[in-house]
């Protein structure tokens, strides 16, 4: 049997080991999702139309295009040849592939994609998790150095402090210096893009603005909670590493929930009617003529990392603390 030194030395080592990687996994990607099509050839677009999630945003997914990019450039000509007034695919997707240095920009491109099918721009999603992603994190971080710490006054001295700094964080952050302010009026241009109701959109950048102070105050409040009950109950301290541990559920749940509402929320302004549908969260599926994937990238991995070694640490912190009943 090992002894509590040992014991405290291998939590703490499995909790460094998963902070690293979830600290890891917020730049990461941790998703990726491709389409392809008979009109996009792999030597133009040899990752298919591909796009990379992240906590805090969608990114381009694809390689630079062939060096016959003029190639991909006719396709595009050839398969988006309706234009809009309200959005110039054409032009737009000119623009990115003469940037031979960044290559193809599948966002735009994806978002082109949807558009002709009724979808909202990608950016749309999520508007509230993304900009607060980084105050979870850091929530979480707070949380896992508490449960390192196994003298009580210290810990909660850890936890009180850590907290409210990620709690000033947040504030400053999103109302002193504005950022919630201007992310919202980013959102706000992004869906009127695609969506010429200003009054309605006007209206979602509001219940945007609302929910992101609701889920603030939320956070403020559940770092109270965790500090009042560790400091009350003994065995409270195992939610330190379980809630943070997760964290990959919380993505599949999250990512399944966007793309639920993406699928069954379609507008009329689509070129092509599609019934409403729920796009594929793991594996291979078909819309209209395109093939679609989507799966795990190594972001995910690190956050099962996470996982496991966190699981570790709980358990063994569990029999610590039953021995120590017992003792």
């Amino acid at each position: 049997m090992q002894t509590p030194s040992k014991q405290n030395t291998l939590i703490l080592g499995l909790t460094l080991v998963a902070l690293v990687a979830m600290i890891a996994a917020y730049f990461a990607p941790i998703w990726w999702v491709s389409l392809t099509a008979p009109n996009y050839p792999k030597d133009a677009f040899p990752d298919g139309i591909r796009i990379h999630f992240h906590f805090n945003g969608v990114y381009n997914g694809c390689s630079a295009a062939a060096k016959g990019s003029r190639m991909a450039d006719e396709i595009i000509q050839k398969d988006l040849s309706h234009e809009d007034e309200r959005y110039n695919p054409i032009t737009d997707a000119k623009k990115d592939l003469n940037k031979d240095a960044q290559g193809l920009d599948c966002v735009h491109e994806m978002n082109t994609i949807n558009h002709y099918v009724g979808m909202f721009p990608i950016a749309t999603g999520a508007p509230v998790e993304k900009p607060l992603a980084k105050f979870f994190f850091g929530f979480f971080t707070v949380m896992l150095a508490g449960f390192v710490i196994r003298q009580q006054k210290l810990r909660l001295a850890v936890l009180s402090l850590g907290f409210a700094a990620v709690a000033a964080w947040a504030i400053v952050d999103q109302f002193v210096l504005g950022h919630l302010a201007s992310h919202v009026a980013d959102y706000v241009k992004e869906a009127g893009t695609f969506f010429k109701e200003p009054d309605k959109i006007k209206a979602w950048g509001d219940m945007v603005t609302l929910v992101s102070q609701i889920v603030i105050a939320g956070l403020v409040v559940a770092m109270a909670v965790v500090v009042v009950g560790v400091w009350k109950i003994p065995s409270f301290e195992l939610l330190l590493p379980l809630v943070p541990a997760l964290l990959p559920v919380f993505f599949v749940i999250e990512y399944s929930a966007w793309l639920w509402f993406f699928g069954h929320n379609l507008h009329p302004w689509g070129a092509f009617t599609v019934k409403p549908f729920m796009p594929t969260v793991f594996g291979e599926g078909k819309v209209a003529q395109f093939s679609t994937f989507s799966y795990p990238y190594w972001g995910y991995g690190l956050l099962l990392i996470v996982f496991a070694c966190l699981m570790v640490a709980l358990l063994l912190r569990r029999r610590q603390l039953r021995e120590e009943r017992s003792a």
